[in-house]
């Protein structure tokens, strides 16, 4: 059974020599939009979630929303282990794929079949089960060829094209996205939807950050909404 269960979580940014730079100090807190706070003198505190309790069960797929700052993507990054929280818990049960850092753990003196394998165990699988992602990566990046040559020698089409294949190859109980239907070109955009309204298909819940409310409504039955590191708003739809 998956579940995500989330209480009075708050992740905390440490920005050092900061005392001395009070121009860069407002840009980011207007960037970000988390709270600024001073610690010793030269080390200032953005709080990017601030005191977040939810809970995620089976069935769910929740879409975030919020401007840019607002505390989405850190989100998704807290609920894939990237980060801790300084107060408050985060549990999570089931596997976990993350699709919003195409190209994670890739090596471009590699070869595209070595960089697969590598992506892979990059993602938490075993060498043997990242090999096993070969075929459905061969057959969705269409790379043909070019699989066995060094990365350095790809466009950036074929680039996306590679990460974001490696990137989906995997089907876990949770998804997380974070804007990626967006990556590459409008053909490819068409075929990236398509593959990943297969897995979310497939997955017991569903974590989406995005601006776009068209997608929201299209996969989501849930809707988190967030302000300045706050959760203001949880409804279903």
């Amino acid at each position: 059974m998956a579940r995500i269960d989330v209480q009075h979580a708050t992740i905390e940014y440490p920005i050092f020599n900061g005392a001395s730079m009070q121009l860069r100090n407002r840009i980011v807190e207007v960037s970000t939009g988390g709270i600024i706070s001073r610690g010793t003198k030269d080390v200032l505190t953005i709080r990017a979630l601030d005191d977040i309790s939810f809970t995620i069960e089976d069935g769910e797929y929740v879409g975030l929303v919020g401007h840019n700052g607002a505390g989405k993507s850190t989100l998704l990054r807290t609920l894939a282990g990237v980060y801790t929280p300084a107060k408050g818990n985060v549990d999570v049960s089931g596997s976990i794929s993350t699709i919003f850092q195409l190209g994670a753990g890739m090596n471009r003196d590699l070869s595209g079949y070595e960089n697969i394998v590598r992506m892979g165990m990059f993602m938490g699988a075993s060498a043997a089960q990242a090999r096993a992602f070969i075929p459905d990566v061969e057959s969705f990046s269409e790379l043909g060829n070019f699989l066995s040559m060094p990365v350095h020698t790809y466009s950036d089409g074929m680039l996306t094209r590679l990460s974001f294949a490696v990137a989906t190859a995997v089907r876990p109980d949770i998804l997380l996205i974070d804007e990626a239907l967006s990556a590459g070109d409008a053909e490819f955009q068409k075929k990236a939807q398509a593959r990943i309204a297969n897995i979310i298909s497939s997955a017991k819940i569903l974590v989406l950050a995005s601006h776009s409310q068209s997608l929201i409504e299209l996969y989501c039955n849930r809707v988190l909404h967030f302000e300045h590191g706050k959760l203001i708003k949880d409804e279903k739809i």
